[in-house]
This record gives C-alpha cells, structure tokens and sequence, in this order.
C-alpha cells in the first residue's frame, strides 16, 4: 500500500509537469528543467516539483527566520506599524505571483526568487551594508553586496556549510535581482550555467557596477516587481513617522501612479502586466516608467536620505569595525570562548572552514546578525560605550 501510495504521487507530480507544458507561457521556466548543482535524491525520488522544494528550503533556512528582525529602511524605531524586511519580502513574492500568473509564468519560481532575495542583507539595511562593504575592503574582500551575499548562504553557508542544493534558476534570480537600480524593461539572458553565476558572483563583487540580467522572465518578473513592493510602502511609513506628508508626492507622480500605496502598486503591476503579455520580456509603459523613475528619486531625496533617519548612521561605521576586528582577533587568536566559535562555527563542515579566509568567516557571521543581536553583541563587547538610541 505505502509503495502505491508513493506511485501515485509521483504519477501526479508528472501530470503537474506535464499541465506546465501545456498551460504555460512558450517563455515560461519549466520545473522540470531545474538545475542542481549537485545531484538530489530528495529531489528526484520524490513527488514534489523542484521550485516548490526550493521555496520550502529558503522558508526553512535559519536565514529566513532572522528576517523577522532585519531591517527594512527605518531601522532603530520603536514602532509596530512599520516594514520589516519579512513583511517586504512577503509583499514581493505575493506582488511577483500576481504578475506571473497573468502571464502564464512559473509562479513557484517566482515564489522561491522573492523568499530568498533579501537573505543576504546585513543588520541596519543599506546603511549596515554600505558600511560592511566599506569594511571588506579594507580587509581585501572587495564590496560587499547583499544579493551576493544571498546566494553565499544559501549555497555555501546554510546548513552547516553544506547548503540548501537550490536550483541555478532560483540562484541566479536571487543574484540579479538589483531591486535598487530603475530599470524600464528586462529581456532574459537565458542558458546560463554554474560557472556563469560563480563568474557573474566573483565580477559583481570586484564591480558593483557591473550589471546581472536574469537567466529566466520570471528572475526578471521578481527584479521589477521588487521595486513595486517597496516604494509605496516606503512612503506610507514615511508618512506614519512624519518625515513627509502626502501631499509631497510630486504631483506628475501622483496623476500617474496614485498617491497610496494600493494605488501605486496596482497602477504599476496592471501597466506592467498590459505591456508584457505575450513577450519575452517583462516592461513598463512609458508614461508609468517615467513616472516610476521620478518617485524614486523623490523617495531617495526626502525618505532614504533624510538627516532625521540618519542621525545615528555615523556611529555604526566604528560598531563595524570593531566588532569585526574583535572577531578576527578571536579567530586568529583561537579564543573558543568567543561566540563566533559557539553560535557559528560549532559544527560547520570542514569544506566551508577550509575554503574561507577568517575574514570572510567575519563577515558571513555578523551579515548574519539581525539587528537586535548585533546591538547586544556590541553591548557585551564594547560597554561602557554609549550605543545609538532609538528614533
């Protein structure tokens, strides 16, 4: 009975392979045609489809559990009502299977890009990775970036150094998924391999410039649809922390886009949808793109850099420094007793410790941090100093 019982499941998971074929969009991603780096028996015996394993894997990675207490934009504010990077994350992958659905793409695909594509984010958002980045330069790891750094975990780090096993798909739309750069349309740059994205890792990290296209449409449904998720959100919790008032939105934004974010995100994700059906690419009408373009500036001038949010940036660049130095200290220096041994080497496979220097060991442990534990490291290492206060 067990034996036909697991024949069946394996007969249904070759019909929902085959429904793929025949529902989905020509350029749609197949699940069947996933790509490991290495082989899967769990994968291959058994009856789940692989980017749905995929997505249960990130959502069980211990990352994936510290991105309740990361920081989205706003960090060391005592208030309920703003995002947290889960709830971004969240609102991304439910954003990006809106999207794929209209257009008959993979939306486990999609799904697994959006769980995973923040995982890599350090303590403090953009402001924590531009000093982390500034840090690993100084210790001869070039830039740091957090979508590199995604990929690090989950293929190298999670699971005691042996790593979750994802998919090249998953993978490579995690790695350019670039939510920072405003982009009106994206094409696929399809056939990539392993080699290409440990390549495109080891470029984007010696030049943060160079730009990453996704292998798949849905890599690049999830790229376009990151911007969707946050820059509404990001103007209603500016508005909720009183940095800005509503009727600061420029107005030619408002007229297009909406001024809330319901209204934003529905505007952006019909245009989108309207003017990607049926193509090998996904892409924003004009007006909507032009428009898109000149609210991110507005949010970049009046929310991401406004002085009110940043008054305690300064301090955090030497909370870096010297928590990381401590810890390479610690490690060059063997003290067993330091938490970098208890809480993150103990266990870790002798393929991770043997093929990291003790500087990229520093630096996956604290990107590791939410930011409440990296306070309370600060706090144990380095009291009587004064810590940044709340905003």
């Amino acid at each position: 009975m067990k034996f036909e019982t697991t024949k069946s499941l394996l007969q249904i998971k070759e019909y929902l392979d085959q429904r793929e074929e025949e529902i989905l969009s020509p350029f749609a991603t197949l699940s069947k045609d996933a790509l490991r780096r290495y082989p899967d028996e769990r994968v291959t015996k058994g009856h789940r489809q692989n980017f749905s394993i995929d997505s249960d894997r990130i959502l069980h990675s211990l990352a994936y559990t510290r991105y309740v207490d990361k920081t989205q934009v706003f960090y060391l504010i005592d208030h309920d009502h703003i995002t947290h990077r889960v709830l971004h994350v969240q609102l991304l992958s439910k954003i990006g299977r809106t999207i794929g659905r209209f257009l008959r793409l993979n939306e486990d695909l999609i799904e697994a890009i959006a769980l995973g594509h923040d995982i890599g984010h350090p303590p403090f958002g953009h402001d924590g990775e531009r000093i982390l980045s500034e840090i690993c330069q100084i210790h001869g790891l070039g830039h740091f970036l957090h979508n590199v750094q995604s990929v690090r975990f989950l293929d190298v780090i999670e699971r005691k150094g042996r790593g979750w096993n994802l998919s090249l798909q998953v993978l490579d739309g995690i790695l350019c998924h670039d939510g920072e750069i405003h982009k009106k349309s994206l094409k696929p740059k399809r056939g990539k391999t392993f080699i290409d994205l440990d390549d495109e890792m080891l470029k984007k990290t010696r030049d943060p410039g160079y730009e990453l296209t996704p292998m798949t449409l849905e890599g690049c449904v999830v790229r376009l649809a990151d911007t969707i998720s946050y820059i509404g959100r990001d103007i209603e919790d500016a508005i909720r922390l009183n940095l800005i008032k509503r009727n600061d939105i420029p107005a030619d934004c408002a007229s297009v886009l909406g001024s809330t974010n319901g209204e934003i995100v529905y505007t952006l994700v019909t245009d989108l949808i309207q003017h990607s059906l049926n193509k090998d690419e996904v892409t924003f009408g004009d007006e909507v793109a032009d428009a898109l373009k000149r609210l991110r500036q507005f949010n970049i001038e009046r929310i991401y850099s406004n002085p009110q949010i940043k008054k305690e940036s300064g301090k955090f660049y030497d909370l870096f420094l010297r928590l990381f130095e401590g810890y390479l200290e610690d490690l060059q220096k063997k003290r067993y007793e330091s938490v970098i041994y208890s809480q993150f080497l103990d266990g870790m496979s002798e393929q991770y410790i043997n093929t990291s220097t003790p500087e990229e060991i520093v630096r996956d442990f604290i990107v590791g941090m939410t930011d409440e534990y990296f306070l309370k490291q600060c706090q144990l290492r380095f009291i009587p100093q004064k810590l940044p206060s709340r905003f």
